[in-house]
């Protein structure tokens, strides 16, 4: 895309998990690491907690595969510019936006991710329900450590990887401006999301999250699926072998997400997603965003 030419974007949040969303349903727009995190800086940029590309499936060499089943695919970037498989809030806010944008309608819809194609549905009340696909639980045991206090963590993949690690208070997890340590270092060569929960109620948790590549957030979707998936094993529930769906409601800084897990192993989380605003970038910074330009933003 020529630097000369205005940059659109759009803003969205679900449960305050925020994203840009930069429209390219050509594949055409190519985002450096450096870009992606210029515009999610929250003071000289847009500000979010990660970039989301929508992109036609056909026209993105890692999701033709995909084409078939999901029109569109969901290209997301960390808010330092790094490259993750999966973003369930962001999942949530990028269907939101294509109905935003009259690409789709309430209803079911299939968006390619390089987790594969997730199903969501759109409910006319602003709430979005994600097929987040099944839990997986790596062999290793991990111990999550934040100052002088560790915990044993539950070692859970869902499209990305998560140690989820059950606290007394979620004060202890400390101020998550740093990537709390873990041991043995070697079990996540990528970086991991780190979740500190704690009871609220039967089948009702809350957590704190420090997400590798943007530092704590207000929510995390794949998150907040792990945590409910290793809840349910702690206090001994397993659809797959009792039959009946288990359904967690989890707080986060945010707001509120309902994970449930279905006989068949399918995770499905459910929760509100907005589009709070829209415009268009500057190219003259557009054209020095890799260099510390100063912003200038026209919404």
């Amino acid at each position: 895309m020529s630097t000369t030419a205005p940059l659109s974007f759009l803003k969205g949040h679900g449960t305050e998990n925020d994203f840009v969303i930069v429209p390219d349903p050509d594949g055409t727009t190519e985002l450096s690491p450096a870009q992606v995190a210029r515009l999610c800086d929250r003071r000289a940029g847009i500000g979010g907690d990660g970039l989301l590309r929508a992109v036609r499936s056909a026209a993105h060499p890692e999701a033709r595969g995909m084409a078939g089943e999901a029109e569109w695919f969901m290209d997301y970037r960390n808010s330092d510019g790094s490259v993750a498989e999966m973003c369930g809030n962001g999942s949530r806010v990028f269907a939101c936006y294509l109905r935003h944008a009259g690409l789709v309608s309430f209803g079911d819809v299939a968006i390619a991710t390089r987790d594969g194609v997730k199903r969501v549905h759109l409910a006319k009340n602003g709430d979005v329900t994600v097929g987040m696909g099944r839990a997986r639980f790596p062999d290793g045991q991990v111990t999550v450590t934040v100052g002088e206090r560790s915990w044993p963590a539950r070692n859970v993949d869902m499209g990305n990887p998560h140690a989820v690690a059950f606290v007394e208070d979620l004060d202890h997890a400390g101020s998550l401006l740093s990537a709390p340590a873990y041991h043995p270092a070697d079990v996540y060569p990528r970086g991991v999301n780190v979740e500190f929960v704690v009871d609220r109620g039967p089948r009702h948790v809350a957590m704190r999250v420090h997400e590798r590549g943007s530092g704590e957030t207000r929510s995390c979707g794949t998150g907040a699926c792990a945590v409910a998936v290793a809840a349910a094993r702690r206090d001994g529930a397993d659809p797959a072998v009792t039959g009946t769906p288990v359904t967690y409601t989890v707080d986060v800084p945010g707001g509120t997400l309902m994970i449930s897990e279905l006989p068949d192993g399918t995770v499905e989380m459910t929760g509100p997603a907005v589009i709070v605003a829209q415009g268009r970038i500057d190219p003259d910074w557009w054209a020095g965003a890799s260099t510390g330009a100063p912003a200038n933003l026209h919404a």
